[in-house]
């Protein structure tokens, strides 16, 4: 229980990192420019990981560094950036917080990891939470931003079911740095081809995208698949509900705004969510059906009457 626990703190700073990249994308970085955002963002850390783990890959692992550094590091930055330039944080944070259901439909399909009953109610209860939080009918919805948000949000859940069904014997260190550089190094020439010269970098922008390398993109990234390789998948995407939650904070902390009634009660439901699709959930509930289940299978109580065995000439032990 402890182990699982320390194992789920250390998920949650993916989330909580990557709740901050709506605003300092928005605030920060260039607009128009998602492909060179991404790359900037991946290939760096990607390298900076890589001279933490020193090691290349091996065999199959050239091509399948290629496919989850496409999904979940290419495509998925440039997806993001587009969303985050083009939508309301609330917007964007709230079609990601549907990525736990979709993570344990491709791990039942993947892995055969069958969601728990605990698992699907928290996903439920946590979603409910964030539609609280976030959607209150005043912003305006960009539909490329839409879709660039749900792309983003099946992509990567893709990804990660696959990165956690690859990744036996490989560390995490090398597993997240090989995607970071093959996911830049396939933006990289997109970049220049569709999006032309790179834009210019001045004092902020350079703080903005050194946070998202370091912070948001290489330490996050580390966690999240330190946590899909120790943690159940549908439990991880529970706990990436901390990503829409920590956009709703920081965004009240930097505005100076109070949440609404509803915003609170929404606060709650996402951590009760959260809560409820951790492995201690499920333990607390297979314990308190047990004693139900004992007391079937003892047969009569005290208090109950005798059932007479059939005449049979031996006793039944």
């Amino acid at each position: 229980m402890e182990a699982n626990l320390r194992w789920a703190a250390v998920t949650a700073i993916a989330p909580v990192a990557w709740g901050s990249t709506y605003l300092v994308t928005h605030r920060f970085l260039p607009p128009d420019h998602p492909l060179y955002g991404a790359a900037i963002r991946a290939l760096p850390a990607g390298l900076l990981l890589l001279l933490l783990a020193r090691k290349l890959p091996r065999g199959s692992w050239w091509w399948k560094s290629l496919v989850l550094g496409t999904l979940n590091m290419g495509a998925f930055f440039a997806l993001v950036y587009l969303a985050a330039q083009t939508l309301p944080t609330s917007i964007a944070s709230t079609v990601m917080a549907t990525s736990p259901v979709v993570m344990m439909l491709f791990a039942w399909a993947a892995l055969a990891e069958r969601p728990r009953v605990t698992h699907l109610a928290g996903a439920c209860v946590g979603i409910g939470g964030v539609c609280l939080l976030l959607l209150d009918g005043t912003a305006a919805v960009d539909a490329a931003g839409v879709l660039a948000s749900v792309l983003a949000m099946v992509i990567s859940s893709l990804g990660y079911v696959l990165a956690k069904r690859w990744s036996q014997g490989i560390d995490v260190f090398s597993l997240t740095s090989w995607q970071l550089v093959a996911g830049g190094a396939v933006l990289v020439p997109v970049a220049v081809a569709v999006e032309g010269p790179p834009p210019p970098l001045d004092g902020p922008t350079l703080l903005g995208f050194g946070y998202l390398t370091v912070v948001a993109t290489a330490l996050a990234c580390a966690a999240w698949f330190q946590g899909l390789r120790h943690l159940s998948a549908g439990t991880v995407g529970l706990i990436g509900l901390l990503n829409p939650l920590t956009g709703v904070l920081l965004g009240t902390a930097l505005a100076g705004e109070t949440l609404t009634p509803q915003q609170l009660a929404g606060l709650v439901l996402v951590v009760l969510g959260i809560l409820l699709g951790q492995p201690a959930a499920a333990r607390l509930l297979s314990r308190r059906s047990r004693p139900r289940a004992a007391a079937h299978a003892t047969g009569p109580g005290p208090g109950d009457k005798a059932v007479t065995a059939p005449a049979s000439g031996r006793h039944r032990c």
